[in-house]
């Protein structure tokens, strides 16, 4: 689970998420203009490359290779685990 915070302390991943969650399977030419596009980040490829790898490495993103093309999907199974953890408790009245 520690690796899953890791992950999703940093902003650029956290945008990366958020991207995948609009629309799965991206290429990582599209996560890097959608990166510009929608929240004014413009890392190089290999730093958002390096990103998807450390979501990966926490289970967060899946890649699938398509001919020439790597399409990365969110996995947000691992998220579900932190709410497990910490269940919200209704408070008391």
């Amino acid at each position: 689970m520690a690796d899953v915070y890791q992950a999703i302390a940093d902003g650029t991943r956290r945008a990366l998420l958020d991207e995948l969650l609009q629309r799965d399977e991206q290429t990582l030419f599209e996560l890097c203009s959608r990166l510009a596009m929608h929240h004014d980040l413009t890392p190089s490829r290999q730093a958002v490359s390096q990103h998807l790898d450390v979501l990966a490495s926490a289970g967060l993103v899946r890649t699938e290779r398509r001919g020439r093309y790597k399409l990365h999907t969110i996995d947000p199974s691992p998220l579900a685990q932190i709410a497990e953890r910490w269940p919200i408790r209704k408070a008391d009245p």
